[in-house]
């Protein structure tokens, strides 16, 4: 009989790709020691070794992921002395898995921080192994089903002080001479670029502002939406994430301002007035006079 999971969902993040067999042995270790769970596949599309953006792709997630276990492999020094670690948050609601780099710290702030932490030093639920090159099939895949299988935490591995984690390293915005000095964090699959900026961020500035990145000066205003955007031209947005975001409507804005992730964006007052509203001019009949009933403007 097949026992009830602790744990039935496992979302899985990672920059193996899909290219190679990495994913796929994963999942099948996963469902092979603990039959039922489900994996959902956030992203395996993190570009090689960028902790950076793995960390705050996950942070992305965070918020919409399913109670359970996530696992988040970006790895560059996988077999080394780094810790592979289980972070649990939401006292036991969920368990993060992943090496201890920075990938899974600001994911674990955006739910209120740890309750708990361990390092996964317990061989008894690895997989043996000829090398030390693929944690996710041979630690964390085997760790996350004991896992959701109802093995405690502290089976899997040795306490650990959560402080202990190593934090993410993201800038933060800082004025300039009454400029706005920011940082690129993403460069979505449509070109559009985040800001590690919000909407607050924008109140000193008129709704048209000047932008300079990669030697470039470019003049844009805020909209609500991508189609209020003038074909093609550069905007800045509030996105989905509730961060400001430099959109181009169609087109890549990371391509038109030359940017890529972990860049800077300098934000000044444009020194452009805006454009005047529009105003139509109806034409049609004179209006009658009620003293008169003639047109206005007629003499006698």
């Amino acid at each position: 009989m097949v026992m009830p999971l602790k744990y039935e969902t496992v979302s899985f993040l990672s920059d193996y790709g899909r290219t190679d067999e990495f994913v796929g042995v994963c999942h099948s270790v996963l469902q092979g020691l603990a039959p039922g769970l489900t994996v959902v596949d956030l992203t395996h599309d993190i570009a090689p070794f960028d902790v950076r953006a793995g960390g705050l792709a996950l942070a992305r997630c965070a918020q919409y992921l399913s109670p359970g276990l996530v696992m988040a492999i970006v790895d560059p020094g996988v077999g080394s002395e780094r810790r592979a670690v289980a972070v649990e948050v939401g006292d036991g609601s969920s368990i993060l898995l992943g090496p201890d780099n920075g990938i899974l710290a600001p994911a674990v702030a955006l739910v209120g921080g740890a309750t708990d932490a361990v390092v996964l030093d317990n061989a008894d639920h690895h997989l043996p192994a000829a090398g030390t090159t693929f944690d996710g099939r041979d630690v964390f895949a085997p760790v996350a089903a004991s896992l959701a299988n109802g093995v405690p935490l502290h089976e899997v591995g040795s306490s650990i002080d959560p402080a202990s984690l190593l934090p993410a390293t993201i800038a933060v915005p800082r004025e300039e001479s009454g400029a706005l000095v920011t940082e690129v964090l993403w460069v979505d699959h449509y070109g559009n670029v985040q800001l590690n900026i919000d909407a607050d961020d924008l109140a000193p500035f008129e709704s048209q502002v000047e932008l300079q990145a990669s030697g470039r000066r470019t003049v844009v205003k805020l909209v609500d939406t991508f189609a209020d955007a003038s074909s093609g031209a550069v905007s800045l947005i509030i996105d989905s994430y509730g961060l400001v975001a430099v959109v181009a409507e169609r087109a890549s804005a990371a391509e038109a301002i030359a940017v890529a992730a972990g860049d800077e964006i300098t934000i000044r007052s444009s020194g452009v007035m805006p454009t005047a509203p529009e105003v139509p001019v109806m034409l049609g009949d004179k209006p009658l006079t009620q003293a008169t009933g003639q047109l206005e403007g007629d003499s006698q």
